[in-house]
């Protein structure tokens, strides 16, 4: 009995005595370590090859990386996109393997090879399981060395180049950080991007020179990381790049950015954009800089995540964009900062004014330390994440090397962000992120948001191409179309639907012409996708008298059916909308006269006076979803088109306000006859057959 009440006095004190010894508050954080990497192992090997081995045998992987100087800021002006051609085509052909064969060979390993270009490095990678690090030195060695550059894969790469430019292009957000490189960096080579323009312009001649005058192995680096010994790698190696010699061809130094001593904003206009897309930025130094530190820090701070000020501020506070950020990038040569948004047009101006205010404060005031040990504590927690595989060693063991960084970079990194001081902080926002002397690039709809942003800074209104938008093209009031019929004859079209150059589909296009006026027809099918055919009906001045169109979209029945008169559209329709679903609207609304229904345009197109810079403001009524807009047809140039009906002279017509841009290609010659179509974001054109 005084055995079982000693166990029960214990047991009743227990958890008294566990809540005494419990503690009140988290310990406090063990000091922070360097990261661990295994020791580096350096070489030579003949030719002037750098070899750099992360040797690691806790698993049997193998990660190559060789990198040359051979980056995008290489390729001549003109032939924007050469080094991306170039590294894309280093595995569809090399040494005697086609495009197929290597791909076999590598897959049939379980590995990978692929290569890529940035602004001043071009680097072939190849993973493995190290029984096979054989072939991957075998692949890589090719890719380099010996490539074959098929003529026909060329062109599907050029084919795939184009159709993603094009989607590219289309967006407003890629169309800001066009513009953001080119008049921040000027006459740099970091301001040039390929265009349709330059990548069309390539030649098979121009990837064999850029390969022999570019990639050398004296000033290259080849990384290892894995379950490799040094030895093994260099005999490897020595093998695989035997009798592979030279030094990349020297060139000049380029020049500096532009100096900046004022503020200036670039608007881009983009007719009917319902959002504007900001970036403000400015260059900054070099990689080497010690100064990196507190500005990754402050970075991270102003915008690097959903808890930093800049989308607290301007998403969850003002509710105006879905989110902002900020960033760094670092090349070879000078850097940039910039700021990003994507707000609504009605708030640009005031999102541009707060995102400046924060640049200020951020060089103005001391970062609470709370605020500041947060963000430090997610760049040194998150960093060994991007350390783990033999791949992502290899990447950033070669990244600090090209960079030129210290030798201890990578195993210090942690620590001397953890010792960057709110003083510093405001110290580099103080010299990098100057408000009065930022360049503030917006992309939207200048008509609506030019004075707001003028009391900001003078703004220069530009087009994409960087050409001027003067008063005149933004005030222009909506007219209706000037179409003259006499142009306009009778005709049958045959069109070729493309999907990234491949044929999808088919277009036939029949315009007649009678006593009572001008009926266009026309029968679409895009692959699974869509089955249509649209009747258009106008009388003898050209005015809308209704639009039949019936067929299936996404395997649904479509139908829209409206008559026109009276400056008046009455009818319904039937139609996919974005989410997939079957729409139908009952039709009756007002119409501005000469109102053209949006399936009329491409059937009008012949029936215009084309001339260099023309550009036409017209009312246009969106059949299928009952609402009125007004959209821009721009000249925007002269240029040979060439597609399986032959090669024509061709007006590129620009059409905004729409859904998507589009671009219409117009014959110069009379009867002008519509050659060639592009949609903005999709990789599909419409091209004459016949």
């Amino acid at each position: 009995m005084r055995l079982i009440g000693a166990l029960a006095a214990a047991c009743l004190a227990a958890p008294a005595t566990l809540v005494a010894q419990y503690p009140k508050a988290p310990p406090p954080p063990a000091p922070l370590r360097p990261a661990q990497f295994p020791p580096f192992q350096e070489a030579a090997l003949p030719g002037g090859l750098r070899l750099v081995l992360v040797e690691n045998h806790e698993q049997p992987v193998v990660s190559l990386s060789l990198s040359l100087p051979a980056g995008s800021r290489y390729a001549q002006a003109g032939k924007e996109g050469l080094a991306d051609l170039v590294a894309q085509l280093l595995t569809k052909g090399a040494g005697k393997r086609s495009a197929e064969q290597i791909a076999a060979a590598i897959e049939g390993v379980g590995g990978s090879l692929n290569a890529g270009a940035g602004s001043d490095f071009l680097t072939v990678r190849a993973d493995v399981l190290a029984p096979n690090v054989d072939l991957a030195f075998e692949l890589l060695a090719d890719a380099v060395v010996r490539p074959t550059f098929p003529e026909a894969e060329l062109e599907l790469i050029r084919t795939q180049t184009l159709s993603g430019l094009q989607l590219e292009l289309a967006q407003p957000a890629a169309m800001a950080g066009r513009v953001f490189a080119r008049e921040l960096y000027g006459a740099h080579p970091y301001a040039r991007r390929p265009t349709p323009e330059t990548v069309r312009a390539i030649t098979r001649s121009d990837l064999i020179a850029f390969q022999r005058a570019r990639l050398r192995p004296d000033g290259a680096l080849l990384v290892i990381a894995g379950d490799l010994t040094l030895a093994d790698a260099r005999r490897l190696a020595g093998r695989a790049f035997a009798g592979w010699t030279g030094r990349a061809a020297v060139v000049a130094q380029p020049p500096a950015p532009p100096a900046r001593t004022r503020r200036e904003i670039v608007l881009v206009h983009r007719p009917g954009s319902v959002q504007s897309n900001i970036i403000v930025g400015a260059p900054t130094f070099l990689p080497t800089d010690p100064r990196y530190y507190a500005a990754v820090v402050a970075s991270r701070v102003l915008g690097g995540g959903a808890a930093s000020r800049l989308f607290m501020i301007l998403r969850e506070q003002k509710g105006w964009t879905y989110g902002a950020y900020s960033g760094f990038s670092r090349p070879r040569g000078i850097g940039a900062f910039q700021a990003t948004a994507e707000v609504r047009t009605e708030v640009t101006d005031s999102a541009t004014a707060e995102l400046l205010a924060q640049l200020a404060r951020m060089g103005t005031q001391l970062v609470p330390g709370g605020e500041l040990a947060a963000a430090k504590e997610a760049l040194t927690g998150s960093f060994p994440l991007t350390i783990q595989t033999a791949e992502q060693i290899a990447a950033a063991v070669t990244n600090a090397r090209l960079l030129g960084l210290a030798p201890d970079y990578l195993r210090t990194y942690r620590t001397r962000l953890a010792a960057v001081t709110a003083a510093q902080v405001r110290a580099v926002s103080r010299e990098l992120l100057r408000p009065t002397s930022m360049l503030v690039v917006v992309v939207g709809d200048a008509s609506k948001i030019r004075a707001g942003l003028a009391k900001l800074a003078p703004v220069r209104v530009i087009t994409a191409e960087g050409k001027p938008v003067d008063s005149a093209q933004l005030s222009a009031a909506s007219a209706s179309l000037p179409i003259d019929l006499g142009r306009l004859v009778a005709r049958r079209d045959s069109l070729v639907i493309m999907l990234q150059g491949k044929p999808f589909g088919f277009q036939r296009a029949v315009l007649e012409r009678g006593a009572a006026g001008i009926t266009y027809t026309e029968e679409t099918r895009i692959g699974p996708v869509m089955d249509q055919v649209t009747v258009l009906s106008l009388d003898t001045t050209g005015a809308m008298l209704g639009i039949r169109q019936t067929g299936k979209a996404q395997g649904q029945p479509t139908k829209i059916d409206v008559s026109y008169a009276g400056n008046r559209a009455r009818g319904s329709a039937s139609v996919v909308g974005p989410d997939g679903a079957l729409r139908t609207i009952a039709i009756d609304t007002a119409l501005a006269a000469g109102t053209l229904d949006d399936n009329a345009i491409q059937a009008l197109l012949p029936a215009l006076s084309y001339a260099a810079g023309a550009r036409w403001t017209f009312p246009v009524f969106a059949s299928g979803q009952g609402s009125t807009t007004e959209m821009t047809l721009s000249a925007a140039g002269r240029e040979s088109v060439t597609v399986p009906a032959g090669t024509f002279e061709a007006w590129r017509m620009e059409l905004t306000g729409g859904p998507a841009p589009v671009t219409f290609f117009v014959t110069t010659a009379r009867p002008h006859r519509l050659v060639r179509t592009t949609i903005g974001g999709a990789p599909i054109e419409f091209q004459l057959a016949r």
